[in-house]
């Protein structure tokens, strides 16, 4: 896998607004907010997207998840709920080749969503 912005910002060479990190994960407010609390949730370990996780990769991707609930609570979005999504491939609207969940949320999100 190439070199990419995420690659950069886990190794604190870009600055980015950190709300969560452990060995494992990071998560940080998108630099072009689509809703009123948007922030990035990326494992540490390279993986292109979703479409490219394999089997070793169940126990990061649930690990995934679960930060992304944890961020829902720390920024109050738990309780008035919150969309979260993965964008795979060009089609898909993936910008970054390295997977990361968007947590959106702060007002009513219409649907269907683009």
């Amino acid at each position: 896998m190439s070199e990419t912005i995420f690659s950069r910002i886990i190794r604190k060479e870009i600055p980015a607004k950190i709300v969560y990190e452990d060995e494992l994960a990071l998560a940080f407010h998108d630099v072009n907010p689509q809703a009123p609390v948007h922030v990035l949730v990326i494992p540490k370990k390279p993986i292109q997207s979703l479409a490219h996780a394999t089997e070793s990769d169940v126990v990061l991707l649930g690990h995934l998840q679960w930060v992304i609930q944890l961020v829902a609570k720390q920024l109050q979005i738990d309780e008035t709920g919150y969309r979260v999504v993965t964008n795979i491939g060009r089609d898909g609207g993936q910008s970054v080749e390295h997977i990361h969940y968007h947590v959106l949320g702060g007002r009513p999100l219409s649907w269907p969503p683009g």
